[in-house]
């Protein structure tokens, strides 16, 4: 179990923040990245969760890279976890890729389109690890109570909620932060998803994505009082990035985003 972690997230005075590349791409764009969010982080003092994603199984095209697959991906994982001592957040698809995630990951991501598949939760949550369900782009924020007792059944109450955005039209998502106080009335850890809430979905073969929004979303959810974490994808050539080019965060900006929304605590 990571009681210790849990516990850490749950009650840390400043928001924590979980961030990384969306998707594994080379070893060198992992590590240095990891390496650069850890200094930031150490700096203000912000727990960090490194993020990234040994598979992306819902690529808009046939032809969109879908990541190193699990045993490479988790080896690199593991290596940003034994050399820097973060810990890890990546997603799981099926049940049967959890045991082998789990070896490696503190916590185990549902995506948000697997949001209320049942055996998925209940699998998840026999893990022991920390359970972070991503709200599906369909499902209100009191939906989340159910998936939440999902995993709860199986006796694991290490579980966060994350907001990431609501479907508006084809193309579109939008953030009622109304949300954040719903789900907080669950008692489980609430994040925002910043970067995945300004997803342009599925324009032509690749998803959009407005990340000049960033800092001012981030910023607004904070100021709720009702956000415990954030989550961000950021990469250091988001245009040159092999997933979400369209809508990760620029490395060098995530500085000034942080900074901005520790004053707003």
């Amino acid at each position: 179990m990571n009681k210790g972690l849990y516990e850490d997230l749950a009650v840390s005075k400043r928001f924590f923040l979980i961030a990384g590349p969306c998707v594994i791409e080379n070893e060198d764009i992992l590590m240095e990245t990891a390496k650069e969010l850890q200094r930031i982080c150490l700096e203000r003092e912000i727990i960090l969760v490194f993020k990234s994603s040994w598979k992306k199984a819902n690529r808009t095209s046939v032809d969109s890279f879908i990541g190193p697959g699990l045993a490479k991906g988790m080896e690199m994982l593991g290596r940003v976890k034994s050399e820097l001592g973060l810990p890890i957040l990546t997603d799981i698809h099926e049940c049967c890729e959890i045991e082998a995630v789990a070896e490696v990951a503190d916590i185990l991501q549902i995506p948000a389109f697997l949001s209320r598949q049942t055996d998925l939760l209940r699998a998840a949550g026999n893990s022991g690890r920390i359970i972070n369900i991503k709200k599906g782009q369909f499902m209100a924020p009191e939906d989340m109570i159910l998936a939440a007792e999902k995993v709860f059944s199986t006796g694991n109450e290490q579980i966060m909620l994350c907001e990431r955005g609501s479907s508006f039209g084809y193309h579109n998502l939008v953030v009622d932060f109304r949300s954040f106080a719903v789900m907080q009335e669950t008692g489980y850890p609430v994040i925002y998803d910043v970067t995945h809430s300004l997803q342009k979905p599925s324009e032509g073969k690749k998803s959009g994505g407005t990340p000049q929004y960033a800092e001012m979303m981030a910023k607004a959810a904070i100021a709720t009082g009702m956000v415990n974490g954030l989550f961000i994808e950021t990469h250091p050539e988001p245009g040159c990035a092999l997933s979400d080019a369209g809508s990760m965060l620029p490395l060098d900006k995530l500085e000034h985003l942080l900074d901005e929304c520790i004053k707003k605590l």
